[in-house]
């Protein structure tokens, strides 16, 4: 594997949990990663498929049996304990149940970290202050964590991650208990701080949308195993494993359209004639008014029953659900532009 600009390596990994009453149970099989200075690269898979195993490997806070684990060029394993603590230092983590101590102030909170970190009392105090103006919070210094959202105690959370300057963060399942709202303006600050600090953010989730609105990278992991890796815009324009078409259909809603075939919708009734298709953006080239080009072109009415447009890594990611009306000849040419012009085409039924 190469690592150039990689500041984590992971090279056929493996990690193995040992019971008196289950035996061995594998949590990571051969698990090879790279992730690069400045990536904010998403980890996604289901309950018990081995996503916090593994990030809790990347600081040392798992052994492993198996293959390599490298942090800024560092065998983890090989690390003594002074030098586990440092890497610690530079590499903050924030959680899903955000881990604060109710009977500290915010302050308190978010300085807790550096005591040990050569700063007197008043410049652990203004770093923590410093830090709560990040992430929005500046006049809750003196207030408890109770008396907080959900919200604003992940920032309060997130501001505690920072407070060693790390140049790594790793979020496990950070949004998995806030509601939608919430976990967007989250996913807007870890983006902002990314921007601003230069962090390379490692994302631990089971919610594709999370990777979709915030990472430049994905893995898929299943049972242990990484199934599909790639650009978050490659993976969601054209996943290949079936668990991420799975994920991936979670956050779309072009496939609805087989419920309404299925329960013979008039919504997609057709006439002779006309053709129900489903087009899908699946390269970051296309930037035509696909639409009204193939109206105006082929001479065809074109009606679009629902759609799902987003923007993914600065382009154009989803597709619609359209009727076409017209001669056969002509949107059958209209078919082939398309594909020609990389739009995924599924014809789902003709009148």
């Amino acid at each position: 594997m190469q690592e150039g600009r990689a500041v984590i390596a992971l090279s056929h990994l493996s990690k193995t949990y040992h019971s008196e009453e289950e035996g061995d149970r594998t949590a990571l099989s051969d698990v090879s990663l790279r992730i690069d200075k400045g990536d904010i690269f998403g980890i996604i898979g289901l309950s018990g498929a081995g996503k916090s195993t593994l990030v809790r490997c990347l600081n040392g806070l798992e052994t492993y049996q198996g293959g390599s684990v490298k942090v800024r060029g560092q065998e983890v394993a090989d690390l003594s304990p002074r030098e586990l603590r440092s890497l610690r230092q530079r590499t903050g983590m924030i959680f899903q149940r955000f881990n604060l101590m109710p009977s500290r102030t915010l302050l308190g909170n978010v300085a807790l970290p550096l005591a040990n970190s050569g700063l007197n009392r008043k410049e652990r105090t203004d770093r923590a202050r410093e830090l709560l103006e990040l992430v929005g919070l500046a006049e809750l210094g003196e207030s408890y964590p109770a008396e907080l959202s959900g919200g604003q105690q992940q920032r309060v959370a997130i501001a505690r991650a920072l407070a060693n300057r790390p140049d790594i963060l790793l979020s496990d399942e950070a949004t998995s208990a806030l509601d939608p709202n919430t976990t967007k303006s989250i996913l807007a600050l870890l983006r902002r701080l990314h921007d601003e600090l230069g962090i390379t953010v490692v994302m631990i989730t089971h919610e594709m949308a999370v990777v979709r609105q915030i990472c430049n990278r994905l893995a898929v992991i299943d049972q242990g195993r990484i199934v599909e890796e790639g650009r978050v815009f490659d993976v969601f324009a054209n996943p290949q494993a079936w668990l991420t078409k799975s994920f991936v259909a979670t956050t779309s809603n072009l496939d609805k359209v087989g419920d309404l075939i299925e329960a013979g919708s008039p919504l997609i009734q057709l006439k002779p004639g006309q053709v129900l298709l489903r087009m899908r953006f699946t390269a970051k080239t296309v930037d035509e008014a696909m639409v009204s080009t193939i109206s105006r072109r082929f001479d065809l009415d074109v009606n679009i029953i629902f759609g799902d447009v987003d923007v993914v890594e600065g382009s154009q990611l989803g597709g619609l659900v359209v009727r076409l009306e017209g001669s056969g000849e002509h949107i059958r040419a209209a078919l082939e532009y398309m594909r020609s012009n990389e739009i995924g085409i599924e014809v789902l039924d003709r009148g």
